[in-house]
């Protein structure tokens, strides 16, 4: 598509956008004192609030209210099968079957939960690869489990880093990294889109890579699921986890959902921390202390799942099945980020730079700038435009994260926040 700076442009895209009914279905933050209007860009750290939402947190409350414990086991929303009713639309975003995927606690929990049954190292194979920045959570899961296990971080953590002068990682150091420490090496942990830069790896290449030296993987999709395409039961990804509440628009924090590929649900072999939700639902209210799990990813649930956090998420989930899924809504996104990187490299050349890969196969929905004009700081800017009533994120020590999602943002917002932020560049200093 040819781009220009003309701002008519953005009107021109919006009246050809196939969804932009889908706007008046989210609801958006009250602007801030002095903003004409809020322009919503974090659905990367929290997804905008979907109206229908409300009536299915309100459902539960009545069906809490007028049938309390029977709640569990009446009608078609009966709170025992809470995780299956979204079960399926889950896997349909991320690429596997029903089978393999459950909603469950919260995003850090259910890694360990998972490590306990993929990290399983020994003298000779026990490190743990991921990447230097990775999330903060990530890092201190795989170094609390390595410890667990009685090895030293400092030996087991394996970091794979950008290249000097560089943001992003490049998909052949992160296969390099792998091959080299193949006989010691564990675990792949690594995340479908990393945070700080917007950047989606190879997962393909990085499974391949992993399961050539004998290690697992396993892949965060915080960033990435509502995200981006996933096909995590094709790529032979070993298990996964994810959080419900940035491009899925599931609640603050939502519940969580995990994968476990269809080779590893019925290895009765794989340790587990158990619970009595694990065990089969035709047997749970037996109470017998044998544990009697399925082979499905329901076998590493722990306790019940929070009803009116998987109403939440099963109203959203709605809005992606009806826009025609998330390979439909990826067309739209990589047009919007096109759109934004063009008029940065347009209007800001000198001043302002994209540190996210300039290939729109290796992006999601965000863009993570930096200021780079000498003249101002970027952490100024950032409050400015934050004044006029976006909503972004910083995140240190110099990176403005913008997010513009093709479920409910506009082309037009993007030249307005473009507009913004020339007004920041060129206000005073302070």
């Amino acid at each position: 598509m040819k781009f220009s700076t003309d701002p008519a442009l953005a009107t021109r895209l919006d009246a050809d956008d196939e969804f932009a009914r889908f706007r008046d279905e989210f609801e958006f933050p009250t602007p801030p004192d002095g903003a004409a209007e809020s322009i919503y860009f974090v659905g990367n750290s929290l997804g905008a609030l979907p109206t229908r939402v409300r009536g299915a947190v309100t459902a539960e409350l009545d069906r809490w209210g007028n049938l309390g414990v029977a709640g569990h086991f009446t009608g078609d929303l009966a709170w025992a099968d809470a995780h299956r009713l979204v079960a399926a639309p889950m896997a349909r975003i991320v690429g596997g079957s029903s089978d393999e995927v459950v909603a469950m606690n919260a995003l850090t929990i259910n890694l360990h939960l998972l490590l306990v049954s993929f990290y399983r190292p020994t003298p000779q194979r026990h490190k743990i690869l991921i990447e230097e920045h990775a999330f903060p959570s990530d890092h201190f899961a795989a170094e609390s489990q390595i410890r667990l296990h009685g090895f030293d971080p400092d030996t087991s953590l394996v970091m794979v880093s950008p290249r000097p002068g560089e943001e992003a990682l490049h998909d052949e150091d992160i296969t390099a990294a792998i091959a080299e420490h193949g006989d010691s090496l564990a675990t792949v942990l690594l995340p479908g889109v990393q945070y700080y830069t917007g950047q989606v790896l190879d997962i393909e290449a990085v499974v391949k890579a992993g399961h050539a030296v004998g290690a697992t993987v396993g892949i965060d999709l915080a960033h990435a699921v509502g995200n981006v395409e996933l096909s995590l039961h094709d790529h032979g990804v070993d298990f996964a986890t994810w959080c419900t509440y940035k491009y899925l628009n599931a609640s603050p924090g939502g519940v969580s959902g995990i994968y476990v590929h269809q080779r590893h649900l019925a290895d009765e072999s794989l340790p587990k921390l158990l619970g009595w939700w694990g065990t089969r639902r035709e047997t749970r209210f037996e109470m017998v202390n044998v544990f009697d799990g399925p082979a499905t990813a329901e076998s590493w649930q722990v306790s019940n799942g929070p009803a009116l956090q998987m109403a939440a998420l099963r109203a959203s989930l709605e809005l992606f099945d009806e826009a025609g899924g998330v390979a439909a809504l990826r067309a739209k996104s990589m047009r919007q980020t096109a759109y934004l990187q063009y008029l940065i490299d347009e209007l800001f050349e000198g001043r302002v730079q994209s540190i996210t890969p300039d290939v729109a196969e290796r992006r999601g929905c965000q863009i993570s700038l930096q200021i780079i004009d000498p003249s101002i700081e970027g952490q100024l800017v950032f409050d400015r435009i934050e004044a006029a009533g976006v909503f972004c994120d910083w995140r240190y020590p110099d990176v403005i994260r913008v997010a513009p999602t093709p479920l409910y943002n506009t082309f037009a917002e993007i030249r307005r926040f473009v507009d913004l932020l020339a007004q920041a560049l060129e206000m005073p200093g302070e």
